[in-house]
Formats: structure tokens, C-alpha cells, sequence
């Protein structure tokens, strides 16, 4: 798999990468052993409509090597499109998979990006359940743009670490940006999870599995930061729903991203 590309559906024109979790996990974890550079987006619906309005942020999706099915929506348009063995890859579960599996793989992870509360509370819960993962780093990044001598600073810090994989937290869309930079000049695996980071460190509750599986966890989240996320699901979840009815009832014909003919 190290030389071939990953099955994809297009969704709302959009590629997403067709595999189960554990395919899914495993070839990051492949990758990260043999030091790679490579990028992992996890999508959700406002990420696949951020592609569709601009057409730079949909060629970061395009280039990137795996964009997983984080969002239920993602999923069950994918089992429309035929993947009927897709399940969720939601960064959450990402996260503790990697934090799972990566000691047996002799793997360490860079943790980047967030508060130094959130991650100072990450530390404490990682040494606690993954007691045998490697960090091989952990530290925020400022809200403002790097100059390129802290960037080239933070590249080298990455590599010497031998990390093998880069754990990214700066949100949609920024963190993806962040990750094309980056490709090629750091030599590791750089996953976006910027939500799983608050999650993971107690800072907001995940909901509970029922709502999960049940597409209702925008709710969940809705109803712990109704002022930052109100407005941007309004903005989103109608014209996701809209692009996913009218490529179902033409599914031969794609939807392009704005800006494209």
C-alpha cells in the first residue's frame, strides 16, 4: 500500500478516502515507520463545504493522503456510493488509536499545537493510560503566522525528535493548511485533530455513543458552545445536505468547487 493511493469516493466533489478504521490506522502506522511525509485530513461537513467555496483549501484536500470519514454524514454517503463497510473514523478514536497502537510499533508522536492548559492536562491523561507511548514532543504554536526562522526551528525540532507521527491541533481550516506547508519538510506523519485535543483533555465532554452512531453528535457539540457553533452550522449544513441530494439523484455527473469550470 506504501507506493499505491487509498480507494476514494468523491463526496460533494470531495475525495475521501474508502477503508475501514483499522486499514485506515494501520497504513498511518505504516507510514510513521518509515519516517514519511504525509498528510491525514479528518473531515467532517464544514470541512467538505470549506472545499467546495474555495478552491485552494480543495486542493489541500485533493493532495492529501488520506481524508477520513470523521462526520456520520461523510460516512453514509460513502455506503450510498457503495463502500458499504465504511465506518467512522472520527479523530477522537484516531487519536487513542494511534496513542494504542504506536508503542507496539516502536512509534513516537509530536503533539503540536493547542494551549498549554489543554496540553499540560493531555500529558497528565496520556502518561496515565498510554504509560509505554513515546512523546517524542508537545507544544502549542502561537495564534499569529511563524516568521520562517521559528518555522524552519519547529521543522528541525521535529525531525531531530524522530517523531513518527505529528499529531496537529489548530482547527478547520488552518491546521490542514498548515499540514500542505509542511509536506515534504517534515519527514513524519501530520494528522489534524485539533477538536480531539479539548476532548481528550477533559476540557469539553464527547457525546454519548448512542448519539454518535446516530449522526446527532453536531448537536452534542451545539448544545456546549452554542455562540462558536450556531453560526457556522447554520452556514454549513444546509448546503452540505442540498450537494449530497443533488449528487445522489446524478450520481454519474460530480459537483465541482467553486472556482473550478
Amino acid at each position: 500500500m506504501q507506493n499505491e493511493s487509498p480507494p476514494i469516493r468523491r463526496v460533494i466533489g470531495c475525495p475521501v478516502t474508502a477503508m475501514p478504521f483499522d486499514d485506515q490506522i494501520s497504513l498511518m502506522l505504516t507510514w510513521a515507520k518509515q519516517h514519511l511525509s504525509r498528510s491525514v485530513c479528518v473531515a467532517n461537513v464544514h470541512m467538505l463545504v470549506e472545499a467546495y467555496r474555495n478552491s485552494g483549501f480543495a486542493t489541500v484536500l485533493r493532495q492529501s493522503d488520506l481524508v477520513t470519514p470523521d462526520g456520520m454524514p461523510l460516512v453514509w454517503m460513502l455506503r450510498c456510493l457503495g463502500v458499504s463497510n465504511q465506518d467512522r473514523i472520527a479523530g477522537m478514536d484516531i487519536l487513542v488509536e494511534l496513542c494504542t497502537r504506536a508503542p507496539e510499533q516502536d512509534v513516537s508522536i509530536f503533539f503540536l499545537g493547542c494551549h498549554d492548559d489543554i496540553l499540560n492536562r493531555m500529558k497528565q491523561r496520556l502518561s496515565r493510560e498510554f504509560p509505554n507511548l513515546k512523546i517524542a514532543g508537545i507544544e502549542p504554536l502561537p495564534f499569529r503566522p511563524l516568521t520562517p526562522d521559528e518555522d524552519e526551528a519547529l521543522v528541525q525540532r521535529v525531525n531531530a525528535s524522530r517523531a513518527g507521527l505529528v499529531l496537529v491541533a489548530l482547527g478547520c481550516p488552518k491546521q490542514e493548511t498548515w499540514i500542505a506547508q509542511h509536506r515534504d519538510r517534515i519527514q513524519a506523519v501530520m494528522v489534524g485533530l485539533g477538536g480531539a485535543f479539548p476532548v481528550f483533555a477533559g476540557v469539553h465532554k464527547r457525546a454519548p455513543r448512542m448519539m454518535r452512531s446516530i449522526g446527532l453528535e453536531w448537536l452534542y457539540r451545539l448544545l456546549q458552545e452554542p455562540r462558536r457553533l450556531w453560526g457556522r452550522y447554520l452556514d454549513t449544513i444546509p448546503i452540505f445536505v442540498w450537494l449530497a441530494i443533488k449528487q445522489l439523484l446524478s450520481p454519474s455527473q460530480d459537483i465541482p468547487m467553486k472556482g473550478e469550470g
